[in-house]
């Protein structure tokens, strides 16, 4: 039988557990709307630097945030870095927390250009300057901006494709829309490109961005296009590594890899084997150690209130932000060595194991 006085003894512990946690939880959400201004490092006179990364499911954000987190280090400062793992909500979140632990600046890689203005008023409200790193923050009083030319990236990315076939039917697979740099990207490639198309020589047979950057996205993109096309496609403009590798997959179904040039970005390890192979034409190096050694003296500079020497200015939707642009280098089977290898970005024994 049912003891009734050890149930309703056990209904109010449990409404008493459920009233403290509710204020438990109000008290913690009143805290991180409201920042302390409480630098929480071993060392309050050094610069605290929040690093605020999309994700790190891509291979190349982990060299991001190493060489970022070293070269912060080695300029005297202290450097929390946090990953959202693609979600626009935890990486406000994490701003907030940030914010909330006394960071002196923010270095921010935006999930989502649009939504990651939320980041910039919330750090400006609390005092704190905010860097866009690589991809630009739109629509926002964004303080500075560091990354490279990226509608000379994709200028790059067609040009390489056009040394190799100059006429037929073309497919054009992009970056995610929500990240501005896709659309830059297909911005260049589409300045080169679009001469040949007016003139009839080179037939845009299908044209997507793909959501996320996923790579098994682009893998069913490429399907459609090839689909589209009726298996005829002559060359693939892939916005970076990752897409050329969803792409590569799909022509492999019909017999195509290595049979048409596909185009990349990042310099990724599988990127770099599949140039080799023969399967990729190229990848685009931005050279990763040059960015984050710049964005880590710009992210101490600003942290410390000092003046910052900019040589660009690109418009966000709404202000001009002052600007950093560092220059993209092709790659190709022929360079490799030269550039990636010799910049210690990638080792020989990983390159040609």
């Amino acid at each position: 039988m049912f003891n009734k006085s050890k149930i309703i003894i056990g209904f109010f512990i449990g409404l008493t557990l459920l009233v403290n946690t509710a204020c438990s939880n109000a008290s913690l959400i009143e805290k991180s709307t409201a920042s302390t201004n409480v630098k929480l490092t071993s060392d309050e006179k050094k610069i605290y630097v929040g690093f605020l990364l999309d994700t790190l499911k891509d291979e190349r954000w982990y060299k991001d945030k190493a060489l970022f987190e070293e070269h912060i280090v080695s300029l005297g400062g202290n450097v929390k870095t946090l990953a959202a793992n693609g979600l626009d909500d935890v990486q406000i979140k994490q701003a907030e927390l940030l914010i909330d632990e006394g960071a002196d600046v923010l270095v921010v890689v935006p999930h989502d250009a649009e939504v990651s203005a939320t980041i910039v008023k919330l750090a400006h409200k609390a005092g704190i300057k905010v860097i866009s790193y690589d991809r630009l923050i739109r629509n926002a009083e964004l303080d500075y901006y560091i990354s490279f030319d990226n509608e000379k990236v994709g200028e790059i990315q067609a040009t390489e494709v056009l040394n190799q076939v100059t006429k037929g039917s073309f497919a054009y697979i992009g970056g995610a829309e929500s990240d501005n740099n896709a659309i830059l990207f297909r911005q260049g490639a589409m300045n080169v490109l679009q001469p040949f198309i007016d003139k009839g020589e080179i037939n845009l047979v299908y044209d997507q961005y793909t959501k996320e950057w996923e790579p098994k996205i682009a893998e069913k993109n490429m399907l459609e296009a090839l689909k589209k096309g009726k298996n005829q496609i002559d060359a693939v403009i892939a916005a970076n590594d990752g897409t050329a590798g969803g792409v590569i997959q799909s022509l492999s179904t019909i017999g195509l890899a290595g049979k048409i040039p596909v185009s990349g970005q990042d310099a990724e390890l599988a990127g770099i084997h599949r140039i080799i192979e023969g399967t990729q034409t190229m990848t685009v190096y931005k050279p990763i150690p040059v960015l984050a050694a710049e964005a880590a003296e710009m992210a101490i500079k600003v942290g410390k209130g000092e003046q910052i020497d900019t040589n660009n200015k690109v418009n966000n939707g709404q202000i001009d932000v002052p600007s950093v642009l560092l220059e993209p280098v092709a790659v190709t089977k022929d360079n490799i060595v030269d550039t990636v290898i010799k910049d210690g970005y990638l080792t020989e024994e990983e390159v040609y194991k």
